[in-house]
This record gives C-alpha cells, structure tokens and sequence, in this order.
C-alpha cells in the first residue's frame, strides 16, 4: 500500500464493502446487457488487492463483498419487446407501439438478471444470493433485524448478497418515478444498506469518472476528487440524468452525502474503467470521494493547485508587460541575491547532503545534490551571462506584406507555464528560474525531498528579488507529491512539463497527463574511437567524457573501439587509467572474451556512476548501429582524424548532439553558450538538446492593418512579399 494517497489511508481498515452497479454500467447505449462489463466487474468483486487473484482467495483476503445492482427492468423491457415482436403480425406492426409497463419489466427481467450473475460467479467458483427489498420493508424494524442476520450468515459462507429493489411489487407509480420514502432507486438502497450493514465502504460505479465541476462533456469541467460540502454544493451543475437508470449523478451525490455523514466513505468512479474497484481499494486517488472528515483535512488541492498555476500565468503575463531592460534587472538583482546570501544557501545544503547520508542515498544522488564550493558563483555568473543576452520575446521573426497596407509578423512569445519536476539537483532550480524570468514564463517547481531545504531557501531567495509589482507567485514551490497529481491534469492551464530525472520519474510523467512533455528518459552518452583516431586525444577525452562528473546525464556510458584497436597500446592506456581513476568497467559480448571484463548486464543502461560498458565494433557504420539500437539519442561522439568517416557519423548518427573529437560533457546549455538550460530533450517536436531559452518560447501573428475585410476575397489582391524585419 505504498501508493496510497493520503486522503484514501482510509482504505487500509476496509473490510465489508458494498458495491453499487448503475444500469449505465450494465447495459450498452441500446440497452441491452454489457456482458464484457458485467463480467470484468465479476472478476473485480473477490480481486480486491491482486490483480487476476480467484474467487476462491477472498477467505485469505478478508473482504466481505456487497452487490446492488440495477438493470431488472432494462433486461426486461428487451426480452418483452422481442416476445412482443415474436408474437405480432405485420398489421400489428403498423400501429403505434404502447410503452410496456415498467413493473411487468423488472418482474421477467429480474430473473434474467440474476440468471447471468449467477452464471458468471459460478465460472468463478463463487455463489451468490438474490435479495429483493421494496422500500415498505425498512419500515419494519423485524425486517431490518432479519436482513442483517441473513446477510451476516451469507457473508460467513462467502456467499455474495446481490441486492436489487423489487419494482415489480414496489408501491411507487412507476420504477422511474416517485422520490419519496425511505429509499428511491438504487443508489439510496445502497447508501441505505451501508448504514443498515455498517460497511467500511461504498463504491458508486457510474459511467463517468466521478464527480465532476459541470456537465463532464464541457471542456470546462473539472473532476472533484474529495467532495466537500461547504465548498461543492454550490459550485457544481448537473447534466442530464442516467440515461437508462432513474438517477444520474444528482442521486448518486445525494446517496452519497447521505451515507458519509453517517460513518461510511464513499467514492463515486467508472464502472468503465479496468479494474476500478481495485484502484479504489489500493488507495489510488481515482473517482471523487465522499468522507464526513473531508472538510477536517482536505483543503481541496484540485483548488490550490490550479491556483497556483493561474497565479504562476497572471504573473507571467505581468512581467511580458516589462522591457527589456527591467526584466534585465530583475535577473541580475536574482545573481546578486545568491551571492548575498551564499552562506546561508550551502548551510542548507550541507543539512540535505547530512541527511541523504544518513539515509544511504546512493553516492550518484548525493553527488547530483551537492552545491560544491563556487558552484554558487558559476550559477550568478550564468545568470548575467543570460541577462546580458538578446531579448528573446516579442521578436519579429518573419515580416509579410499580405496585401496592400496588411502587414503579417510572426513574433516570438513565451509558452505560458511551466512546470518542472526534478530530482536531486538544487542548481537546476536556478537554472530553470533564470530561464523562466528571461523568457517571461510562469514556473512552477518541484524537487525532489532529499533536497527539500536547499530548494526551500533558494526559492525563497529568488522570490524575494522578484518586484512586487510582478509578484513572487510567479515562481510557485511544489512541496508535495500529491499536488503534482493535481497539477498534471490542468491542461487547460500548465503549457508545457519538463521532468529531469531518472527514466523512471519520466517515464511516469508521461504516462500520467495530457500537457506536452519535454525531456530524456536516459542518457546513455557513446563515444566511438576510430581506428584512425589519435590515441592522445582519445584518452584525454574518454577521461573526461566519463569522469569529470559521472552522474551527469551526458558522461559517457559506453565506449566502442574498432575492432583494428584491440591489441593498441593506446587502448590500453585508456583502460588502465580508466581503471586507476576507479573506475568499473564491463565488456560487451567481445570486450569480455577479448579482455576479460566482467560482462555487462545491458547495453542499453546508464550507470550514473564510476563505471562504463567497452564494446568493439567493425567500422563507423557497426558504431552508428550500435548508438541506434542501444543508445538515447541524447549525445554521442566520434574520435578520429579520418574527416570522411567523421563526416559520415556526424550526418547518420540520428541523437540531439553528435560531437567530433570533443567530451560529451559539453552537450550542456551554458556551455552551448545559452546561459543555462531548463532540460536536454531527446525528442523531435518543439525543442531538442540542451534547452535554452528558445526552447522556452512559441510564436504568435500579429496583423496589422486599415479597416480589410475578406469578402469572399473579392476585393484583395494578396501580394505575401516578405519584408525586412526592421
């Protein structure tokens, strides 16, 4: 249960649960039964912790599983209809059809509906029980005495109660009809029965996700994720109710209200959705939740972080108003800020370095997290270095007459906001902030916790240099992982996510929104010594490339030789110093037969650390399609004095910086002679490599003329000559 998410802890404790089935949820749009849901939601019901565990395991489990279904009378309304088909001449066919009676419905229907539950469960080696209750009987005390033993006696046999309300006796008008009593559909049943059966939790499955702001069909609309009375009840607007079902989701909140005021969690989710149930009871922050406690501990962060970014683009858009001059000064007031308070920062630092120790972090982390001495200088000289450079928006880039005195130019502007989420590295912060205020975008910014205090105090001190007429929440701080969540689905808000970090914490992100993504899953960096290569020179750059900061994501990770330089001296010289440098090397498949070395595990891996793959290849082109098959495409590097192969690799080999004869460890923004850089991205649309400002910004047009109107183009003579910029 590591990934649990705080407001569903709750589930830890679940033992009984009712489970409430939407006829939306059993049926097609044609009415007719969803046999694949049906079936998938059987299979869910004793598989509450494990994926594909049997029926069988729900003894060892401990859950003790409740069903209140719909979709009696939708079972109906089809088998009369075809029976009615069957049995009608064509003369009859002609006439109006009369809309059958609902109770006539749910009574042939209830039968079909529990005949296919019993089917289903049967395949599963489970049984299951039929209840039918009419809201009358809960107006006996005796009935409800009864009920409650006879489920407890069921529940010990492992037997499934299926609940349903008896419509076809119901004293309502119709099964569609009539809100009152004690009960009204299914959905009060359930919330009813959680009371009555004192269950540790109720699961509404719907045909949405939840709980949504609005109608889930307007753009505008936004999932809830916990309900809080206070807050919601007014807020939200109800679309259309069930379409097959008496309900929607205006009875369902009601039921659900209802019994979480009572003691009983509930959360509404899609029963659409593969193994829904599961995700609700491993805590995964899915469908809304309904908790009496709700108001207690739960501020709304769907709130807060969509706060936080709209605060993060007001103030964006505050400071594009600035010239370029002031937002100039506002960077070198930002240099002269980290100067100022250097001691303060590195204290902090040493306090997160101290504890990452104790907690035996491994030692490429801890070197990612070190702020070492003049590191601190390094960072404000790049910021002048940045501040000092062209003004990067509200450049015209392209200038087209389009007609006579209609002037196009395509301008630079910033993206928006951005949200960066990284690990381990506290510069990085400065870097992407520096960016960030150069470019005039909003940031919002996530660290990892092992650096919680040097992040801490660098926004601070960044903050505090920002004018108060931009605003200091132009910068947001991220502090937890539970607001990334909620951050990560405000599409309509954030412009662009840059996660630095490890293939993991990319590969997550990704999976987890729908804002474009840029960066690198790895940085799996080659270098490739040619057979004609100067084995001076190849030393002295494989060093470097590997050893001037081996947890950098562009220190190489694999080294090919040509096959010529097996038995070179200056291979060997290359190795030994690797070696006496400390640093662990592994063959490929013929590195290890021909030298000896331990065999490594993968090509395609990236240490991170003290420790490099040797491989041999044939020629450029085996080098080119081993970097293919098994690299990043991050930045890989060819060693040689022959211009021709040089030329070839430069050109075929398909990363974001491809290098002749120099380190890998220059693929890096400042040294690219950006000023700093917010990421390397590996991918093709919008940016690649290193990642500068430019990177940071889009385009817009801007139109500019006297009263033209289109008119079917019947008065335009279009011209589209290009004009100079200035």
């Amino acid at each position: 249960m590591a990934s649990v998410d705080p407001s569903r802890s709750f589930v830890r404790d679940v033992k009984r649960v009712i489970i409430k089935v939407g006829t939306a949820v059993v049926s097609r749009q044609d009415g007719r039964l969803a046999l694949g849901r049906v079936g998938a939601l059987c299979e869910q019901v004793p598989n509450q912790r494990k994926v594909a565990m049997q029926v069988k395991e729900l003894n060892s489990l401990g859950y003790e599983v409740i069903l209140v279904t719909s979709g009696a009378v939708g079972v109906g309304r089809q088998r009369l209809r075809y029976r009615k088909l069957v049995n009608s001449s064509f003369a009859d066919l002609q006439k109006p059809q009369m809309e059958l009676d609902g109770k006539a419905c749910a009574a042939v229907g209830q039968s079909g509906l529990m005949a296919l539950y019993d089917m289903l469960f049967n395949q599963l080696d489970v049984s299951s029980s039929q209840l039918l209750v009419t809201d009358s009987d809960f107006e006996n005390p005796k009935f409800r005495e009864q009920l409650t033993e006879t489920v407890e006696s069921l529940l010990d046999l492992k037997v499934i109660p299926i609940f349903n309300e008896n419509d076809a006796i119901s004293t309502r008008k119709a099964p569609y009809e009539d809100s009152s009593g004690i009960f009204w559909d299914n959905d009060s049943l359930a919330g009813l029965l959680a009371l009555e059966l004192k269950a540790d939790l109720l699961i509404l499955l719907s045909d949405v996700d939840g709980l949504y702001s609005g109608p889930p069909s307007e753009p505008s609309s936004k999932i809830i994720h916990t309900y809080i009375k206070e807050k919601h009840q007014q807020e939200i607007t109800f679309g259309d109710k069930s379409r097959v079902g008496r309900g929607g989701m205006t009875a369902k909140v009601k039921a659900a209200v209802l019994a979480s005021n009572s003691g009983t969690p509930v959360v509404i989710t899609s029963g659409f959705e593969n193994r829904s149930i599961l995700k609700v009871l491993h805590g995964e922050k899915i469908g809304t939740l309904f908790h009496k406690n709700a108001n207690l501990w739960e501020s709304s962060k769907d709130v807060s972080a969509r706060e936080m970014a709209v605060a993060a683009r007001d103030c964006s858009r505050r400071l594009q108003n600035f010239s370029s001059e002031e937002r100039k000064k506002i960077l070198l007031d930002v240099a002269d800020a980290l100067e100022a308070n250097e001691d303060l920062i590195r204290s902090e630092n040493e306090a997160d370095v101290a504890a990452a120790q104790v907690a035996g972090y491994e030692k490429p982390l801890v070197a990612r997290l070190t702020i070492k001495p003049g590191k601190i200088a390094s960072l404000a000289k790049s910021i002048r270095t940045l501040a000092n450079m062209e003004d990067p928006i509200n450049q015209i880039l392209k200038k087209t007459e389009v007609a006579d005195d209609l002037v196009l130019e395509k301008t630079s502007c910033p993206l928006g906001v951005l949200l960066i989420v990284f690990e381990s590295r506290p510069d990085a912060l400065v870097q992407i902030v520096s960016l960030a205020i150069r470019s005039g975008n909003g940031l919002l910014l996530k660290g990892g916790k092992e650096a919680i205090r040097s992040n801490t105090i660098l926004h601070k001190v960044i903050t505090d240099a920002i004018p108060r007429n931009v605003g200091e929440k132009l910068i947001g701080l991220v502090t937890t992982r539970d607001e990334i969540a909620d951050l990560l689905k405000l599409d309509d808000v954030i412009d662009l996510v840059i996660p630095r970090g490890s293939n993991k914490l990319v590969s997550q992100i990704k999976a987890s929104t729908k804002i474009p993504v840029l960066g690198h899953a790895d940085g799996i960096c080659h270098v490739y010594i040619d057979k004609s290569a100067d084995m001076d020179m190849a030393k002295h750059i494989v060093m470097d490339a590997k050893i001037d900061y081996p947890a950098a994501c562009n220190a190489m990770e694999t080294l090919l030789v040509h096959k010529d330089l097996m038995k070179s001296p200056g291979l060997d010289d290359i190795l030994v110093a690797l070696k006496t440098e400390g640093v662990n090397i592994y063959g490929g498949p013929i590195a290890h037969k021909a030298l000896g070395f331990p065999k490594a595990v993968s090509f395609h891996h990236e240490y991170s650390s003290m420790a490099c793959t040797v491989e041999f290849v044939d020629d450029v082109q085996s080098a080119i399609d081993h970097i293919h098959r098994y690299g990043s495409a991050h930045t890989d590097c060819i060693i040689t004095t022959d211009d021709k192969v040089a030329e070839t690799f430069l050109r075929r080999v398909d990363s974001a910086a491809v290098f002749h004869n120099a380190s890998t460890r220059f693929s890096d923004g400042a040294r690219f002679g950006l000023g700093a850089e917010v990421g390397i991205s590996t991918g093709r649309i919008h940016a690649r490599g290193p990642v500068g400002v430019e990177g940071l910004l889009t385009t817009r047009w801007i139109l500019r003329g006297r009263g033209q109107v289109v008119n079917g183009d019947k008065d335009v003579v279009y011209t589209h000559k290009s004009l100079p910029l200035q």
